[in-house]
């Protein structure tokens, strides 16, 4: 139940081969810039075995968007 570990210090380099790639600089992170809306008007309707009967399925959809940098 009282498993011990031991814990080394890692130097720079063992640190690096097993950490991966650095990450970019923040000034550069900031000109990727994937700003995406997409409104999607979706509606249905099914009417199976009924006689003279309607299905009507109706989506409105009022979409206002601002973007800028």
């Amino acid at each position: 139940m009282g498993e011990s570990h031991e814990y080394k210090a890692l130097s720079r380099e063992e640190l690096n081969a097993i950490a991966g790639e650095e990450l970019p600089e923040r000034a550069a992170m900031s000109l990727i810039n994937a700003n995406v809306a997409a409104p999607v008007n979706l509606a249905a309707a099914l009417n199976v075995a009924s006689d003279n009967s309607i299905a009507y399925a109706n989506a409105e959809q009022n979409v206002n968007i601002t973007q800028s940098n």
